[in-house]
């Protein structure tokens, strides 16, 4: 599945776009529940995975970090590949992004290939590498 940004992250994406609210750096929050995102969604329809043992995340992404390009009349915005990491088991289905108060959901993702993600009982990482494209 592609990314998803469900009505409240539009609506907060179009206050940052047309300056009726001040945007801020973006966090990425692994989830656990069985969930494919959904137009309708808000923030308390993800379990965020913050309580295993030895998660590093949620992780910070800064916007001056962000490099963007255009090709074809496509714009993109692609940013580092970030590792959550844990220290025992873990079973994770994707990610949601929030601002940097993590009080707005933005946009989620569910895992295409793999997923859910078993992470072993010795711990072990997730990479997601970000990527945003507009036509």
């Amino acid at each position: 599945m592609a990314l998803l940004t469900p009505d409240v992250g539009e609506v907060q994406l179009l206050k940052y776009m047309l300056n009726a609210a001040t945007p801020d750096n973006v966090k990425y929050h692994l989830y656990t529940n069985n969930k494919t995102p959904a137009e309708a969604d808000v923030l308390s329809q993800f379990t965020s995975s913050a309580s295993a043992t030895g998660y590093n995340g949620p992780l910070t992404l800064t916007g001056s970090s962000w490099t963007l390009g255009t090709s074809s009349g496509t714009t993109t915005a692609t940013y580092a590949t970030i590792t959550f990491s844990y220290t025992t088991t873990e079973t994770v289905y994707g990610y949601y992004v929030t601002n940097n108060a993590a009080t707005s959901l933005l946009w989620a993702e569910v895992f295409n290939s793999g997923s859910p993600f078993q992470i072993p009982v010795g711990g072990g990482t997730v990479n997601v590498t970000p990527k945003i494209s507009l036509d």
